[in-house]
């Protein structure tokens, strides 16, 4: 008898590879014939990532960012190049850090050389429109084919601008609130939040006029909560919402003290909530670190484009498909002229954070409104009085250390600067 195994292990690959053939033909031809995703950025304005009910704030009234978090993909360690307005949404725009855009400092406008990303989701078809606040200077207004302002919250024009889009074209929003950037007025929502609320973080006194200032600030995060409602029915009432890529986010963190300008935590993680049903399961928690850089890069790739040799990060639709997936190991952020003279950089990984501080000579003042705010006037009143203990004495302190290391797990508010501990010399 003759054994014919040989024979029969190279005809079992060849049906093989041949079936390998066809089904690859067969999703490529598939992903080909699938239409381009839409996309919508909503972009809070000096918002915090933890003053909302999906990440974990008990009384904070922000019931349509909730649902989207539990219809989407919520990220946990998503981080801003920077805590500071217009050089925000620069980075943004470009997929470039601050520093590199040419607009690194407060009010710069950004610069005509740069590429900026709906520029090119133009050239590939796309319809694009901006709604609400702008910032970015004159020349990134050729990528839109609409522009429209929108005041008090900034959120006005949002639903008209989707309502009147051309229907034969994937779009592209940019939708840029005015919430919660100060002042501050009494009824910004039917239901306004309490000083009871108040969550106080501990770098901040908690007395009566800080508990004040964030319930104002808590309204606004709300009025722009109920914007984002108003998107997402007018995007499913389109019949739209299944292959549209939403994603929430901030510009930078809260205009508190130590919150909006700085490189903690407090100024520069964003909340992150991303919706897509045709491509994120719907109520997953991602752990992995994503920067502001990236959404240039992902959103081109999702639209089946090149990401441009100018953007300097790097796509994280690898993690949208599966969240056990790492597209980073580090982030970067910095701060510069925002009201104030300042230079600082700051790299972090999941657990570490660490900052290098160029101008030691200055103290952490916050920013104009910050400073101008019921809280920044109650700690100047309370400092003299020996009525601050040390973690509310940050933006006061000069000269500040040249170097600044976190254990943002155990100590998740920065406080406890563990640069000088010889045991933490390797990190």
């Amino acid at each position: 008898m003759v054994c014919n195994t040989g024979k029969n292990e190279r005809f079992s690959r060849a049906v093989l590879a041949a079936m390998l053939l066809v089904l690859g033909v067969f999703q490529v031809s598939a992903a080909l014939a699938a239409p381009a995703p839409n996309f919508v950025i909503m972009i809070g304005d000096d918002v915090a990532w933890n003053d909302h009910g999906c990440y974990g704030h008990p009384n904070i009234q922000t019931p349509h960012t909730d649902r989207l978090a539990r219809e989407g993909m919520r990220f946990d360690a998503a981080f801003l190049s920077i805590s500071s307005c217009s050089p925000s949404r620069c980075s943004i725009m470009t997929g470039r850090y601050p520093h590199s855009t040419g607009a690194g400092e407060l009010h710069q406008p950004l610069p005509a050389n740069q590429v900026v990303f709906p520029a090119l989701l133009k050239k590939r078809g796309y319809y694009t429109a901006a709604a609400g606040k702008w910032h970015l200077g004159n020349a990134p207004k050729v990528a839109f084919d609409r522009i429209e302002g929108g005041r008090p919250s900034g959120c006005e024009q949002w639903v008209k601008v989707l309502k009147e889009r051309p229907k034969d074209k994937p779009f592209f929003m940019w939708f840029a609130a005015s919430d919660a950037h100060r002042g501050y007025q009494a009824g910004a929502i039917p239901k306004p939040h309490t000083n009871q609320d108040v969550v106080v973080p501990p770098y901040l006194p908690d007395v009566p006029d800080t508990r004040k200032d964030l319930a104002l600030y808590y309204d606004e995060v709300s009025r722009l909560d109920s914007y984002v409602g108003k998107v997402m029915a007018e995007l499913k009432r389109q019949g739209v919402d299944q292959n549209t890529f939403v994603l929430y986010m901030s510009d930078n963190g809260r205009p508190f003290p130590r919150c909006k300008t700085t490189i903690y935590d407090s100024g520069v993680k964003t909340p992150f909530v991303v919706r897509w049903p045709a491509g994120v399961k719907a109520g997953s928690v991602n752990p992995n670190l994503v920067s502001s850089v990236d959404i240039a890069a992902t959103l081109l790739e999702l639209a089946g484009g090149d990401a441009a040799s100018t953007f300097q990060g790097r796509s994280f639709a690898p993690t949208l498909a599966n969240s056990s997936t790492a597209v980073r190991d580090f982030v970067f952020a910095e701060h510069n002229w925002h009201d104030y003279s300042a230079h600082e950089r700051s790299v972090r990984d999941t657990r570490y954070l660490y900052i290098r501080n160029s101008y030691t000579q200055f103290a952490g003042t916050p920013p104009a409104d910050a400073v101008r705010s019921l809280t920044y006037r109650a700690m100047l009143k309370m400092k003299p009085a020996g009525k601050l203990n040390q973690d509310q004495q940050g933006c006061f302190l000069v000269p500040r250390p040249t170097d600044e290391l976190y254990d943002t797990q155990t100590d998740p508010h920065c406080l406890h600067n563990l640069a000088a501990s010889g045991e933490h010399q390797g990190t």
